[in-house]
Formats: structure tokens, sequence, C-alpha cells
């Protein structure tokens, strides 16, 4: 059902926008054996089952955001309370997205845990070796709009071993951002569709004026997940994959040093800041102040650019193929077992959310792209793109975008490619070897039984 006109629908704050970007790149390598020896069911967040004396199910809701995207989700809890009679949302208050799997995963351990919680794609395949993890593959194929309508990527990431075990709650792609001023100084033609990575290092190059300090392009240098994952997209156009298929081994070893070539291209022309915080927070600062040429972004970064009164021009990723293809990261909404009333009672709020009546209001106030082609096609969402330029090029990138693998021992695998990648960065290595050592630790991780 609509929310009616209460809802403002401007875009997030800066602080909010910061607090995204955090939610959405980071992945944690936090062990997860307490996961898979739960306390039973039952022993959750709140005290009994939940059913009340007048028959009102009260469930907790733990959703990690903060500013905008807090007051957002807190709206849609209230229009749905208020809707909802017989079911009671609490959004749990002091638990941020960016330990949401720490503070489960001891929730978990202890026996008091909420009902749903808000975790981030690349820590569900752990999250969901817990016997806790309702499956929600039934509820999600009674949804009013059919499963195969959301898109690929949202469907893909919440499934683990052919099962649903969460529902999607936000979902992004990648994208360049180009400064059409640097450009234009440069002397170079904005890029377009179908350009190539080989493409992306000479401009980069072109761009790229020391004694000025302007820099062509940057790249997270910590080797946390916002450093990986913007080579995934390169290693998938190469032909290989994150994890074989056998799933003995990564099935990158052999392609992975031309994409690390690439980056070591960027280093060695100088013409790559190198940001060297977590959070990438500086190198989109260098962006937004007119010292970077192209930026390797998500939605969430075009408000903050609209703000600095960039002038740019947004164009799909470059491959090596010249086909498109990109990656999306989304997070999800998971469900727990505190006995049947609250995870029935569960089912209905996270499928409500998903609607694309609530999923576009959570869309332009919170940053995400829409979960279906039916919000997409909603007027509010026809409006947030025509309002905002380049919006549609993440949009439509959805058709060809690729996710993660749902996979225990992701973490383990972007811990070694994340400290590859800065090897390379620094100069610290070559991409022959910084690859053969990271195919060797990741492929010891995968090793480990689960």
């Amino acid at each position: 059902m609509a929310l009616g006109r209460s809802l403002p629908v401007g875009p997030p704050s800066p602080a909010a926008r910061v607090s995204r970007r955090g939610v959405l790149r980071r992945c944690s390598g936090v062990a997860l054996a307490a996961v898979a020896g739960a306390a039973p069911a039952g022993c959750g967040a709140g005290t009994g089952d939940g059913v009340g004396a007048d028959g009102r199910v009260t469930i907790e809701l733990w959703h990690g955001q903060t500013d905008v995207g807090r007051a957002a989700i807190e709206r849609l809890v209230k229009v749905f309370n208020s809707t909802h009679p017989k079911i009671r949302v609490s959004p749990g208050a002091g638990v941020l997205a960016d330990s949401m799997l720490q503070k489960v995963t001891a929730a978990l351990a202890s026996g008091s845990y909420p009902d749903i919680a808000y975790v981030f794609g690349s820590d569900l395949a752990g999250i969901a070796r817990s016997p806790r993890v309702v499956d929600l593959t039934g509820t999600v194929g009674e949804l009013p709009v059919p499963w195969r309508d959301y898109w690929t990527p949202a469907r893909e990431a919440v499934t683990v071993n052919g099962r649903v075990r969460a529902a999607p709650a936000l979902l992004d792609s990648l994208a360049v951002v180009c400064n059409e001023k640097l450009f234009g100084a440069a002397g170079l033609p904005l890029p377009r569709a179908g350009w190539t990575w080989d493409e992306f290092v000479a401009t980069a190059a072109r761009l790229t004026d020391a004694g000025r300090g302007v820099f062509g392009t940057g790249w997270p240098g910590v080797g946390d997940e916002d450093t990986v994952w913007r080579l995934w997209p390169m290693v998938w156009d190469l032909g290989g994959e994150v994890i074989a298929a056998d799933g003995k081994g990564v099935g990158f070893a052999e392609v992975g040093p031309r994409a690390l070539e690439t980056v070591a291209a960027l280093a060695r022309a100088g013409s790559v800041y190198i940001d060297p915080k977590p959070g990438t927070e500086q190198m989109y600062q260098v962006f937004n102040s007119g010292r970077m040429g192209m930026v390797v972004t998500g939605p969430w970064g075009l408000p903050d650019i609209i703000t600095a009164k960039i002038d740019y021009h947004v164009v799909p990723l470059p491959s090596y193929s010249g086909r498109p293809l990109t990656i999306s990261g989304p997070d999800t909404w998971t469900v727990f077992d505190n006995g049947s009333a609250r995870v029935k009672a569960a089912r209905t709020f996270v499928s409500w959310l998903m609607a694309p009546a609530q999923d576009v209001r959570w869309d332009v106030e919170a940053g995400s792209l829409p979960l279906s082609r039916a919000t997409e096609k909603l007027p509010a969402w026809r409006a947030r793109e025509s309002g905002t330029p380049g919006m549609p090029v993440f949009t439509e990138s959805l058709e060809t975008a690729r996710v993660r693998p749902a996979h225990p021992a992701y973490p383990q695998i972007s811990a070694a490619l994340g400290q590859a990648i800065v090897s390379v960065l620094l100069g610290r290595s070559t991409p022959a070897k910084a690859m053969r050592r990271c195919a060797e630790e990741a492929n010891a991780a995968l090793l480990i039984p689960r």
C-alpha cells in the first residue's frame, strides 16, 4: 500500500551518504564458528513467544542504519505498525550495520537475538550456517510481485545452496563518473559505453597533472572489501570466477594477473590516487574537490557530486571484451527463528518492505536501486531518475550485473585478494607474484571444512 504524502523523498544528507557507503562496501572476516552452535529456538530478543495478551506479536528489528537511513526505515516501520494492528515491529537501537555480523554472532551464541537484522550480502552465507536463520524460499514464492521480476543480483545475493536465506534489502551497481571540466581541459572526449580497460588506463594518464595535484582516477588502498569488489568485474570479463566450479579452489588464479596488471599500469603511470584509509572517503573527497578525472562509484555517490557542483558524466564500467558487465553488492534482511508466531510476523514485514510501494520510498530516501522491475516502473522512481543525471546508467547496468558468491569462505578470499591488490598498487609486488600468494591463501581457506 502507498505510504502517503508524509514521507519526504529528498536526497540523503552528506552524513547519511557517508554512512550508506560504509554500509555498502565493507566485508568482515570474523569467524562464525559460534553461529552453527547457537542457542535453541525460542530464546530470542524478547521474552516468551512475543504474543501479547491482546494477540499482537512484537518483533525486534536491528536495522543498522544511521541518520537519514535510520529515519527512513523508522518511518516505514511506523506505517507498517499502523496498517498491521496484529504486529508491532520494534526498531532496535545501538547496532550499526558495520558491526552487525559481530553483534548477531554474539547474540546467536547467547540465545538472545533479534527477529530481523540487516546483514551484508557478503556475510550472509556464514550467518546462514546457523539453524536459527529462517529459510525464506516459500515466502518469496508468495510475493505479489513474482520473484523472477526481482533483479537477478537481488535474487542471487540471498540464495545460498539453492535456498533463499534472506530478503534483499539494498541494491546497487558500479559505474564510472567523469569530471567533464577536467576532460575538457585535457582535450579528451567523454568515454562511451563499450570502452576498454586499456582506454581507461590511457585516459587516466592523460588526465593526470601532478603539478596541479590532479589524478586520473582512484582506488581504495587498505585491502578491505572496498578494495576488492572493484576487481571482480575485470576477473569475470576475462573468464574467471571467484570460486572454481568444483569448489576446491579459486577460479581467478589464471586471469587474475592480467586484471592486476591493469591496476599496476595505473600505479606505474602515477595516475591513481591510492586512498590510505578505510571507507574510501578521501578518494571521493579528491574527486568532489575537482582534482580527479574519473572515479568508480555507485549511485550513492551522485548526491555528493551534485552538492560539490561537479559537472559530471556517468558511463558504464570499461571491459576487456567490450561487453557490458558490472558488479552489484546487495545487502539483506535476514530473519531469525524466535518461534512460529514471530517468524510469521517477520515474514510479513520483510515481504511488505520488498513490495514496490515501500521499496520505492526506501530507494529514494536511503540510496538503493529498485529491487524489482515493478519498482523501476513506478512514477516515483522515474522522477528520481529524470531528476538525477546519470542515474539511469546504474539502473540499466543491473541487466548485466553479477554478485559475489554466497560462500562462507568469501571473507577469507576477499582478504587475500585485498592484500594482493594493495601490494601491486604500492609497487611491492608484481601482479604474478601477488596473485600466486593470493591464490595459495584463498585456496587454503576453501579447504577448511564448513
